[in-house]
């Protein structure tokens, strides 16, 4: 109960960080539409976004690591004997870290070298500096990656090679949609066509969620619980707290190392490495407290300033 207890805590705390700028874009958009609109979207994108993403995701990830299980039969072994499924996913399991563990180191180097960022350290600001060496650099990456996979299991680096196809195929839809929400943001498009291009945006940020999940656990019970509460408390965060929650200038940093931590992990189970069961959680909720802090702290000097 104790290791139940702390893997679902690990994953509301990595579901709710990890969807912050997810909340913020969504209120943004939100700001814009009626509200009849906003409680639309509220109710029925929870339902959609925990019942469909987050519930039918994890299923579908766990059917393709194992080809050798129907859907009907890998749902009915979840509910009906999850220590049976949680048995037949150990000979699959290398392949589903590998893949789910490129695909988050991928997002965390993406963030770090790309992005434009409130520097919560100085190397940040260096690294962001270096961007042109981001290509470079997940290059030689997956192909040492993927030299070390063949070693070991020709099959590992197909999962290697599909979790950076997955990668660049999201990125290249986040960096679209960034551009989509000043647009969204202008009041161009019909409340109908802002409200559904918010859900194919929540989709496309449920995945980071998903696939880090099995970094806590192989259990999708327990997967679909944490992700759910952790969906829950964002959407609620959307509609009640978000001016205050933007005010934290640090959370989306401590997301992205908590996604990076969860990548590298996921890279290391895969090739034979062990780690307890709280490993995750504890990093995760460290990571969180500690930019937390900092973001308290940069409050606290600009009240000074002022």
């Amino acid at each position: 109960m104790f290791e139940i207890i702390v893997v679902i805590l690990g994953l509301v705390v990595f579901e709710i960080i990890s969807s912050v700028d997810n909340a913020i874009v969504n209120a943004h958009v939100l700001k814009t539409v009626p509200e009849k609109y906003r409680k639309f979207f509220l109710f029925w994108g929870l339902l959609l976004a925990v019942f469909v993403m987050r519930g039918v995701l994890p299923f579908v990830i766990v059917w393709l690591a194992n080809a050798g299980i129907s859907f009907g039969e890998l749902i009915d072994l979840v509910f009906s004997d999850p220590a049976r499924m949680e048995e037949s996913l150990e000979h699959s399991k290398p392949l589903l870290l590998l893949g789910g563990g490129v695909y988050l180191f991928f997002v965390f180097l993406s963030w770090l070298f790309l992005e434009e960022k409130k520097y919560a350290f100085f190397v940040e600001h260096f690294i962001h500096k270096q961007s042109v060496w981001f290509y470079a650099i997940a290059s030689l990456l997956i192909t040492l990656v993927i030299y070390a996979s063949v070693k070991t299991d020709p099959v590992l680096a197909l999962a290697a090679s599909i979790g950076a196809t997955a990668f660049f195929l999201t990125d290249g839809f986040r960096t679209n949609a960034e551009r989509k929400e000043k647009e969204l943001q202008g009041g161009n498009l019909s409340a109908w066509s802002k409200l559904l291009y918010l859900e194919v945006l929540d989709a496309s940020f449920s995945i980071d969620g998903v696939i880090g999940a099995f970094a806590f656990t192989l259990s999708v019970p327990l997967i679909l619980i944490g992700n759910g509460i952790g969906a829950f408390v964002v959407r609620e965060v959307t509609v009640r707290g978000i001016n205050s929650i933007s005010r934290y200038a640090y959370l989306k940093n401590g997301a992205m190392y908590s996604i990076g931590m969860l990548g590298g992990l996921m890279i290391l189970e895969s090739f034979g490495r062990e780690f307890d069961f709280w490993v995750a959680p504890v990093n995760t909720v460290i990571l969180l407290v500690v930019f937390m802090y900092l973001s308290i702290r940069e409050i606290q000097m600009s009240k000074k300033t002022v």
